[in-house]
């Protein structure tokens, strides 16, 4: 199942796709769906962040290619750090590049696990039971800026910096799923999931030691090899099998 968040001229709603058309749900998509019958085609509706997250948690050097072309050998356990929920847009929304600040930032394309209830401490074995789904995201980052402050707030916590979307998808099985990047259609990252160096079960028990996960959050499971930069009026597009394809234009920041 496909679960999207969409607007019309009616409004802002959670939705199902079903192939051309999105069936509109009451309320939220946690717990059982209730459905108000009303139904738009698809090319009709604009497409939003799938979720709007009270946190956005990220995994840093997760696969082993990436850990080493940043110039460092893979970490023994997860590095985490976070994103604000201001970075947080959708599909085809523009990401601002900050040039009077940063002269270089990079697209890093991901995989993004969707919280489904409240958890603290959950075991590996029982994190599926804390997963709504999955959606593709690109962790937006300046690249100059992550290297002169030695930590990584500001580099990845500018608006527009956390592109999540098209949608949840609820039914896709995560542990081998083709990932991909490309900048005006030249494929720059290609990997699969099966390389990520810490699985998802283990990256929901990890960070659900440290904080209470609540449902909508979002763990981002890192990026593969072949991160680069960005320039204004590329346009990137995340895709991830099974799941969909995250498209958004580079246009400078006012």
């Amino acid at each position: 199942m496909r679960i999207a968040r969409f607007s019309t001229d009616e409004g802002m709603s959670f939705g199902v796709v079903e192939e051309n058309t999105i069936a509109a749900v009451a309320a939220h998509p946690f717990g059982e769906l209730t459905f108000t019958g009303r139904r738009y085609p698809l090319d009709d509706v604009r497409l939003l962040a799938p979720i709007l997250p009270s946190k956005v948690i990220a995994i840093g050097k997760n696969y082993a290619d990436h850990a080493r072309e940043m110039g460092g050998e893979p970490p023994a356990e997860p590095i985490i750090f976070s994103k604000p929920s201001t970075a947080v847009i959708g599909p085809r929304e523009t990401i601002a590049y900050p040039q009077r600040l940063s002269q270089r930032v990079d697209f890093e394309g991901e995989l993004a696990v969707v919280i489904g209830r409240m958890v603290r401490e959950i075991p590996a074995a029982r994190a599926a039971e804390a997963i709504l789904g999955y959606t593709c995201a690109n962790d937006v980052t300046a690249r100059d800026l992550q290297e002169r402050d030695g930590q990584w707030a500001r580099a990845k916590g500018f608006d527009t910096f956390c592109p999540l979307g098209p949608w949840i998808e609820t039914e896709v099985d995560p542990s081998d799923l083709a990932i991909s990047t490309s900048v005006n259609g030249e494929v720059r990252q290609d990997a699969r999931t099966s390389q990520l160096l810490h699985g998802i079960p283990e990256l929901v028990e990890y960070v659900s030691q440290v904080m209470t996960l609540l449902p909508g959050d979002v763990i981002l499971t890192g990026t593969p090899a072949g991160v680069g930069p960005l320039e204004i009026g590329d346009e990137v597009t995340v895709s991830v099998e099974g799941v969909g394809d995250l498209t958004n234009r580079v246009v400078a920041r006012d």
